[in-house]
């Protein structure tokens, strides 16, 4: 190939990743717009209708204290909450930024943390700033003592797992593993936030909306990595 060819490759090459981060930070602002409105449908009171409806058509109408589905079904939900939990968030942040050390990515071990502490903080100032009473209307399956809105669990949840993800597909060439990473982290952010709707401990605005701010942040963290692997200051990167 010559200079001309590799030039023009390299040129190419620029060319996808920025259309790339141009891509990432569109669907961040996407997030963002839709966190937006779902906070102001929330403080003028429109989305509680919705809210009731889906809360109460989860419990059985003769005992809203007995959700529906079979009796392993709560079960399952609780475990699958604990997932989102602050200690089962900790303990897979501490792991794989373990594993990120030991695999002499040091680098990208710190801007994990920097991440996902930088997010926690931000759930913490949007809870305190909208401070929404949990839902009254069934009683609480699992014990909560914070306020509602943005759902802790769903943002935080968005936050971690796909941060976590995200930082850990850069580190494999191979594109399935990248998928399969970035798939199990979605499901998981999903799934946990759905949780809390079943259990009751949560309207389902705002799972919504914590969902809409996890994943942008995440987003947004991720753009800034992918600057940072183009400046070399961070490791791993790759096509991804």
């Amino acid at each position: 190939m010559t200079t001309v060819d590799q030039a023009k490759a390299t040129g190419r090459g620029k060319l996808r990743i920025d259309a790339r981060l141009l891509i990432v930070f569109l669907f961040s602002c996407v997030g963002l717009f839709i966190f937006g409105k779902i906070a102001s449908e929330v403080m003028e009171g429109d989305t509680m209708a919705l809210d009731r409806h889906i809360i109460e058509a989860l419990r059985n109408p003769a005992n809203l204290a007995i959700p529906i589905g079979p009796p392993w079904l709560l079960t399952v939900m609780r475990d699958i909450t604990a997932l989102g939990g602050w200690t089962v968030r900790t303990l897979i942040t501490l792991l794989v930024v373990g594993f990120l050390a030991v695999a002499r990515y040091r680098a990208m071990a710190l801007f994990v943390v920097l991440a996902i502490g930088g997010g926690e903080i931000l759930n913490n100032v949007l809870k305190g700033l909208f401070d929404r009473p949990r839902p009254d209307i069934v009683p609480h399956l699992v014990d909560v003592h914070s306020t509602s809105f943005p759902s802790g669990h769903a943002m935080n949840a968005a936050i971690v797992y796909l941060t976590l993800g995200a930082m850990l597909a850069r580190t494999q060439p191979r594109r399935a593993v990248r998928i399969y990473i970035l798939s199990v982290a979605i499901a998981l952010a999903l799934v946990i936030g759905a949780s809390r709707v079943y259990l009751g401990v949560h309207w389902p605005s705002d799972v919504l909306a914590g969902w809409a701010a996890g994943a942008s942040w995440a987003l947004l963290m991720s753009l800034v990595a992918q600057r940072l692997q183009r400046r070399h200051t961070l490791e791993g990167a790759t096509q991804a």
